[in-house]
């Protein structure tokens, strides 16, 4: 299939590139490199023997889309390309709305007029708010969100659900993401953030190669065995996997469908430390620091409808996620 992957040259993003291309498709990516680098691209290339077709823009550049869409036969398209950090939504919320609302609309205007009309969705757990309950399943209702990026993953999701709604002709999974850390075993592309880490596993890793002195921990006095945040954490490899299990779904003509990708395992800051510690043998020195707004205790899912019904389970475990995100690190001290 002609696949069009947006935020494709991102963290995430390549990874699916690489599975795509393992699996014959022909991939075209969209990127406007805001939080990413053509490089990953170039070892997406190394990784596959296959060079993914890029065009650098934004998607909300609606003529520049349309150039692509009129150029290439787009069959479904993988949407990936968003801002994506907790912490800065809450402090730039009308850049948030702007680019991943703005961005979406965009795309389903030319994906519409070209009819184009199979669409994966790059959703996350942000969308379910501060569960009652654990594990979150997809019947879970979805309460308030908790900062304007999970906001705007929601109003995403609904403005989907109202489309395929209206032309059940569309077929449209959403797959809300659990965390997604690790890098492809090979070492040649991995998480590679501009400035200052708003995640977790590139912080980590980051003070381990000596680039920053410590790991800031953000709340230690939530209502977990350690007083740390508790999340489910999937390999970024098992991630990207699942939308090739996706892309199979919306060939039987799905209608729409919402899946959560995860593992089923919730671990805490302090779990994820020890484990990259014991893993790699390298020491991360941290401290602990206020809540950061937005944040919430724990949150971890069960995976078991995207196992029933699109035969995709996660394989690799912590200590893996632990272990090639060192060794993407300490192959790529500077990133790319």
């Amino acid at each position: 299939m002609n696949i069009l992957l947006t935020g494709g040259a991102g963290y995430i993003g390549s990874h699916i590139a690489v599975e795509l291309l393992h699996a014959g498709h022909h991939v075209i990516v969209v990127d406007n490199l805001c939080n990413a680098d053509a490089k990953s691209l170039r070892r997406v290339a190394e990784i596959t023997n296959c060079e993914p077709l890029f065009f650098q823009t934004d998607i909300r550049n609606e003529a520049y889309l349309r150039q692509i869409f009129a150029a290439n036969r787009i069959e479904a398209c993988i949407h990936c390309a968003g801002l994506k950090a907790v912490g800065e939504s809450t402090q730039k919320p009308l850049e948030y709305y702007d680019n991943n609302i703005g961005g979406t609309l965009t795309l389903l205007k030319i994906m519409h007029k070209y009819n184009c009309k199979n669409l994966v969705f790059s959703s996350s757990a942000t969308v379910y708010g501060a569960a009652d309950t654990l594990p979150i399943t997809e019947a879970t209702p979805k309460k308030p969100c908790t900062n304007p990026y999970g906001w705007t993953k929601s109003m995403i999701e609904q403005i989907l659900i109202d489309i395929q709604h209206a032309a059940p002709e569309w077929n449209i999974i959403l797959l809300r993401y659990f965390n997604p850390i690790g890098a492809h075993p090979s070492g040649k592309i991995g998480e590679n953030p501009n400035g200052t880490p708003n995640n977790l596993m590139p912080y980590i890793t980051q003070v381990a190669v000596g680039k920053r002195p410590q790991l800031n921990v953000y709340g230690n006095d939530y209502a977990t065995p350690d007083g740390t945040g508790i999340r489910d954490y999937i390999h970024v490899v098992d991630l990207a996997k699942g939308h090739l299990k996706a892309l199979e779904a919306l060939s039987r003509n799905c209608g729409l469908q919402i899946y959560n990708l995860s593992t089923g395992n919730g671990y805490s800051v302090l779990d994820i430390v020890k484990t990259f510690e014991r893993v790699n043998g390298i020491a991360v020195p941290y401290k602990i620091e206020p809540r950061r707004p937005g944040d919430i205790a724990a949150c971890y899912a069960s995976a078991d409808k995207a196992a029933r019904e699109l035969g995709w389970r996660a394989e690799l475990g912590l200590d893996d996620m632990c272990r090639d995100a060192w060794n993407w690190q300490k192959s790529n001290p500077d990133g790319f």
